[in-house]
């Protein structure tokens, strides 16, 4: 299988292989993970995991070394050389609590390294010496049905931040989740994932090309009882759904890791505040989320005007209903704030201070806004 690679990552790569050429000539390299996965789809590569089959822990320490690669997990026999992480086939038991409580040992085979592997899909290998695709577990084919489904049900449970990972890949690639792996992870308790795990799956969910196959997934796989402490019913999936496929393409591309968290915020009257607690999210999704209005049922005008005094209505999620941004930019709102030409220091000169002053200046702030935008309905 021939794949291009940006000419950074290609670089890096062929010094890898062509150093092991020459050191380590017995040793077979296998390119690992998502990235065999995006090779087989088309996809972007922005960086590779390599397994190094037929060397020891002792002498592939030497290897690093050698090559020049930085220690990121010894005791998981991981190392990384620019943006290439290089390791060793491992095994994986589930010893003790959370996602470091794992006894590693080496793997014999590539069967047996693969099958610590969530799904299908990001089980495939490829060989770097004959560019052959090593596939033990149907990936191929699960990606050509668009699925996603478990390796080993026996393991899959033994870290269930997996759970979370099929709804974000489900958001990534437009999979659907295979019946049997949907029951298992239906069946699977999510209370042992800290915060900050739970986040870096939920944002990877929010940059997604198809945020309305995430939220089925939440749904679906139980993770808005389980996580977020809510429950979407059938019927508003179909509205929310709706509205996640429409504004995907209209909202403003950097308002868009905030969309999934607004329109759930929106669809079923919870604050965003307490969803981005649920999850960890970092203040700034609180602070640009505490900013959005959800759409009323009948957007005015005015209320655009009302609106674009704290933000150019490109900015605004709502934006996503049909002919706002058309009337936003009639109105010279969308790129812009509206500015409704009330300055406090023209105020205190006409005697106006503290309270008196606040309220003086919102009263003819809004004068401004009636004056300047009409009642008539936009949607």
């Amino acid at each position: 299988m021939n794949f291009k690679l940006p000419p950074k990552l290609k670089s890096q790569l062929d010094r890898v292989v062509t150093f092991f050429k020459k050191e380590y000539p017995q040793v077979k390299l296998y390119l690992v993970g998502g990235a065999v996965r995006d090779i087989v789809m088309g996809r972007e590569l922005y960086d590779l995991d390599i397994e190094c089959f037929g060397i020891d822990e002792k002498n592939f320490d030497r290897a690093m070394k050698l090559l020049g690669a930085k220690g990121v997990g010894k005791s998981f026999f991981v190392y990384k050389f620019g943006d290439i992480d290089l390791s060793l086939p491992r095994i994986e038991k589930k010893v003790g609590v959370g996602h470091r409580g794992f006894e590693v040992k080496l793997a014999k085979d590539t069967k047996e390294a693969s099958r610590r592997r969530d799904f299908t899909m990001n089980a495939l290998m490829l060989d770097l010496a004959t560019k052959r695709v090593v596939d033990h577990w149907g990936g191929l084919e699960d990606i050509k049905r668009g699925l996603i489904r478990v390796v080993d049900p026996k393991t899959f449970t033994e870290d269930s931040l997996r759970v979370l990972r099929a709804m974000q890949f489900s958001a990534r690639l437009g999979f659907k989740i295979e019946k049997q792996s949907r029951e298992l992870m239906c069946e699977t308790a999510l209370d042992d994932l800290s915060k900050q795990r739970i986040f870096w799956e939920f944002e990877k969910m929010f940059n997604a090309s198809c945020l309305h196959y995430g939220l089925f997934a939440l749904a679906d796989l139980k993770i808005d009882q389980k996580v977020l402490g809510i429950r979407v019913e059938r019927e508003e999936f179909m509205s929310m759904a709706l509205k996640m496929a429409k504004a995907s393409k209209r909202v403003d591309e950097h308002m868009r890791p905030y969309l999934f968290l607004y329109i759930l915020s929106c669809s079923k009257r919870v604050s965003s505040e307490k969803l981005c607690e649920k999850i960890g999210a970092p203040n700034i999704y609180k602070k640009v989320l505490k900013l959005q209005k959800c759409p009323p049922k009948k957007i005015t005008e005015r209320f655009l005007g009302a609106l674009a005094l704290k933000m150019p209505i490109k900015q605004w999620l709502g934006v996503y209903r049909k002919n706002v941004a058309l009337h936003a930019k009639r109105l010279g709102i969308y790129e812009k704030m509206f500015d409704p030409g009330i300055r406090p220091a023209d105020l205190l000169e006409e005697g106006f201070t503290g309270k008196a002053l606040g309220d003086e200046l919102r009263r003819r702030t809004l004068f401004e806004v009636r004056k300047r935008f009409k009642k008539d309905a936009v949607v």
